[in-house]
């Protein structure tokens, strides 16, 4: 069975009649990249179903030899639901396939008005390797830039974008999350994720150490290096040392000087967090023998 972007509002508007499942029997579907928060919508949610139940069925599919079901439409109403206790929740079952339930959960969610950048990235990729997989595109360069473009085109984003967003499942976690906190753009991200992870973690090292994040030009010039295979930990640490205008005034501390005094595990933020305490430290004997 093959999905478009209108299939899960096609399977709502059929005359199947929704069945009420134990919430015990179901399950997020594997791999779902959006993500579900307990916020104030998530609470406005839960005061609904405690008033007046889940009004709108969730759309599910059985998982092959089991009695359980995997979530396609509805993850923060199940969410919801399980926070009330309520037992059972109303739902379509559809039989699809792996593929088409990926693309239909993609179709489903990227529509909310809200969609961290994160989320985007990794709906784009599970759709574009969905469809690859149904055999919707062939190994040709060509037939896979139509497809990029096609989803491009049903998200109202570009083929360009489509793939920029893509390149950020190569991001580290912590990266990830500082785009979803607006603290790095999405230009900045995708010259990140070129780099490998190991790469990418001295980068964050730095960025704690300077208390600040790569601009974009910081960004291009470390992904230029990289390909010149010029980058090395000390380009990085000139790079990142750079004033910015946005930066706080800071005393910097060249980290070969003082890792010796710390286990080899301590990342950079514990090692700032013992300077100082050590630092309060002296800072009361001081006092103490100044009274």
């Amino acid at each position: 069975m093959r999905n478009t972007e209108k299939e899960v509002d096609k399977m709502k508007s059929t005359m199947k009649k929704p069945v009420d499942i134990p919430v015990s029997k179901l399950r997020p579907f594997e791999g779902h990249p959006f993500k579900v928060k307990d916020d104030a919508e998530m609470n406005t949610l839960i005061e609904s179903i405690q008033t007046q139940g889940v009004l709108s069925p969730l759309i599910v599919r059985p998982i092959e030899n089991t009695d359980e079901y995997e979530v396609i439409s509805g993850h923060r109403r199940l969410h919801a639901a399980q926070k009330t206790g309520i037992t059972e929740v109303p739902a379509l079952i559809y039989a699809l396939d792996r593929d088409a339930a990926a693309i239909a959960v993609v179709d489903s969610n990227l529509h909310r008005e809200h969609i961290l950048p994160s989320e985007k990235a990794f709906a784009y990729k599970l759709k574009r390797d969905a469809m690859a997989h149904q055999g919707r595109t062939s190994p040709q360069l060509g037939e896979k830039s139509l497809t990029v473009e096609k989803i491009g085109a049903e998200a109202g984003d570009s083929k360009n974008q489509v793939l920029r967003y893509i390149r950020l499942t190569h991001l580290i976690p912590e990266f990830l999350e500082k785009m979803d906190q607006g603290e790095i753009a999405l230009s900045v991200g995708v010259e990140l994720s070129f780099l490998d992870e190991s790469i990418q973690r001295e980068v964050l090292e730095q960025c704690a150490i300077n208390d600040c994040t790569p601009s974009y030009s910081q960004a291009w010039r470390m992904h230029k290096a990289d390909r010149e295979g010029t980058l090395t930990t000390a380009v990085i640490q000139t790079i990142m040392s750079e004033e910015k205008a946005n930066q706080k005034a800071r005393l910097k501390i060249p980290m070969e000087r003082i890792r010796k005094y710390f286990p080899q595990s301590y990342t950079a933020a514990q090692i700032e967090d013992a300077v100082v305490k050590l630092c309060e430290r002296d800072y009361r004997r001081r006092t103490d023998r100044e009274r």
